[in-house]
C-alpha cells in the first residue's frame, strides 16, 4: 500500500481484564478493540444507504451495497477494526425517492455518523444539504447524482457517468467508423450527447447520430431504427446509456439488426454489467461482443480477490451481494478509503471534522490497484465548472467474450482532456 502512513511502529495489541465486585464482568471500554498503549479507541459510526427495490418493480435495487457494508464491518471488526476502532455501520433504505434520500440524510445526522460511505442515490439535491449542514463527508458515492461531483463535502472514488461517456467515446473511436448514441430525452441526456460528441471529435471521428429515447418506454422500435440507420450497415456501432432500460432497447434493436451482425453494440457499466449478461444468457447473451466502458478493472481481475474472500467468509450467504455488481464494488472501494483515512488520522476518537480535514490536507488512499491512488486536495480535482470534485478521471475498456466481461485494453485510460474540453465549451 502506498497510502499515507505514520512512521511509528505498529501498536501492540493489549488484552485487558476488568473485574467488578460482583464477579469478573467486562465493563464498558473493556469491550473496545485494542488501540495504542494508554488510549481508548472510540467506535467509528458511519452510514451506508441505497434503495432495496421493495417499493415496486420500477424501483432501483442496490441492496447489495448496504449488505456489502455490513459484511465489511464484520470482517474489519474481526481483524482489529479501523486502526483499533470498532466500526459501526448504520444502513438506510433510500427507496429510490427524493423523500427517502432526505430521510436517510437526516437519520445520519441523528445517529451522529462521522461519514456516509459507499452509498447510492440519484437524489443529491435532497441528501447533500443536510450532510453539509452537519459537516458529514460523503465518501465514495456511486456517482448517480450531480451533487457528488460539485459539493465540497463529497469525496468521489470514480468519475461518474461523465467519465464513462468520455471513455466510451474513446473506446468506440478506435474501431467504429460511425456511431449512434441512444440516450435519455432529458436535459441530462443533452449533456451526455455533448460530452460523447466531444470525445469522438477529440479522436477525429465524426459526431454521433444523437438518438433521443424515453426513459420509461417499454419498446424502442423507432429509436432502434434511427440508431441502426445512423451507424450504417458495416463498421458502425450503437451505444446506449439508458440504465435499466438498456436491455429493453437492445431487445428492440435485435429485431432490426442485420443478420451478419456487422454493427457492434456498446454501453457503459451501470447500463450493462456482468449480472445483466448472466441473466440474458451468458455465452448466448445478446451482449456477446459488446464494448463496455467501466470505472474499475473487470470483475474477474485478481485485484478483487480480497473482496471476494470477505464476501465468502463474512456475508453468510447473503445473495444480495454480487461481487460482479458495480455498486458492491464501489462500496468495497469506499470502505477501503475510509480505513486508510482513519489510519492516517491515528487518533483515539474520529469525527467528521477530522476526516474532512485529513481528506482536504491530502491523505492518500491506495485501493490496491482498483483505482489510481486517490487524493482530494484542491489541486487533485478536475476543477472544471461542470465537474469540480472529480479526482479519478480514469476508466477501463472492457469487452464481452464468452459471456464474461474481460479487459479489451490493459490498464486505465485517462479522460481528463475530454472532460475539461466538454466542460469549457458546454
Amino acid at each position: 500500500m502506498t497510502g499515507w502512513r505514520r512512521l511509528t511502529s505498529p501498536r501492540p495489541y493489549t488484552f485487558l481484564t476488568c473485574t467488578a465486585a460482583a464477579g469478573a464482568l467486562l465493563i464498558t471500554g473493556c469491550g473496545a478493540l485494542p488501540g495504542a498503549s494508554g488510549d481508548s479507541r472510540e467506535p467509528v459510526t458511519v452510514m451506508t444507504w441505497a434503495p432495496d427495490g421493495s417499493n415496486g418493480p420500477d424501483t432501483e435495487n442496490m441492496a447489495g451495497m448496504t449488505a456489502m457494508a455490513r459484511a465489511y464491518a464484520r470482517w474489519v471488526n474481526n481483524n482489529g477494526g479501523l486502526d483499533g476502532h470498532k466500526l459501526r455501520v448504520v444502513t438506510c433504505n433510500e427507496e429510490d425517492m427524493s423523500n427517502g434520500a432526505g430521510d436517510c440524510a437526516r437519520r445520519a445526522v441523528a445517529e451522529k455518523v462521522v461519514a456516509v460511505v459507499g452509498s447510492y442515490s440519484p437524489e443529491g439535491h435532497s441528501f447533500m444539504g443536510p450532510l453539509e449542514a452537519a459537516g458529514i463527508p460523503y465518501i465514495g458515492g456511486y456517482g448517480a447524482s450531480a451533487e457528488e461531483f460539485t459539493s465540497y463535502d463529497s469525496y468521489p472514488v470514480n468519475g461518474g457517468q461523465s467519465a464513462l461517456l468520455a471513455g466510451n467515446a474513446k473506446q468506440l473511436a478506435r474501431s467504429c467508423e460511425r456511431v449512434s448514441l441512444v440516450r435519455p430525452d432529458t436535459l441530462g441526456g443533452d449533456s451526455q450527447a455533448w460530452l460523447f460528441s466531444t470525445g469522438l471529435k477529440e479522436e477525429k471521428r465524426p459526431a454521433p447520430t444523437d438518438v433521443r429515447a424515453a426513459e420509461t418506454a417499454t419498446s424502442y422500435g423507432q429509436a432502434a431504427e434511427q440508431a441502426l440507420e445512423g451507424a450504417g450497415r458495416s463498421d458502425g456501432c450503437v451505444t446506449t446509456v439508458l440504465g435499466d432500460r438498456t436491455e429493453t432497447f437492445f431487445d428492440s434493436f435485435r429485431r432490426l439488426e442485420p443478420s451478419d451482425g456487422s454493427v457492434r453494440i456498446s454501453s457503459v457499466l451501470g447500463s450493462v454489467g456482468q449480472p445483466l449478461i448472466n441473466s440474458t444468457g451468458g455465452r448466448n447473451s445478446p451482449f456477446e461482443g459488446a464494448y463496455v466502458t467501466g470505472w474499475y478493472p473487470e470483475s474477474g481481475d485478481a485485484r478483487w480477490d480480497e473482496m471476494r474472500t470477505v464476501i465468502r467468509k463474512h456475508a453468510f450467504g447473503d445473495n444480495r451481494i454480487d461481487p460482479d455488481d458495480t455498486g458492491v464494488q464501489t462500496t468495497w472501494i469506499a470502505y477501503t478509503a475510509l480505513k486508510e483515512i482513519v489510519t492516517a488520522i491515528d487518533a483515539p476518537d474520529i469525527t467528521g471534522g477530522k476526516i474532512t480535514t485529513a481528506l482536504n490536507r491530502g491523505a492518500e488512499v491506495d485501493t490496491g490497484g482498483l483505482t489510481p491512488v486517490l487524493r482530494w486536495r484542491y489541486e487533485d480535482t478536475l476543477g472544471s465548472s461542470a465537474y469540480p470534485r472529480i479526482v479519478n478521471r480514469k476508466v477501463t475498456f472492457q469487452v464481452v467474450r464468452k459471456g464474461r466481461l474481460v479487459a479489451e485494453r490493459k490498464g486505465f485510460v485517462d479522460v481528463t482532456n475530454t472532460l475539461s474540453e466538454a466542460s469549457a465549451k458546454g
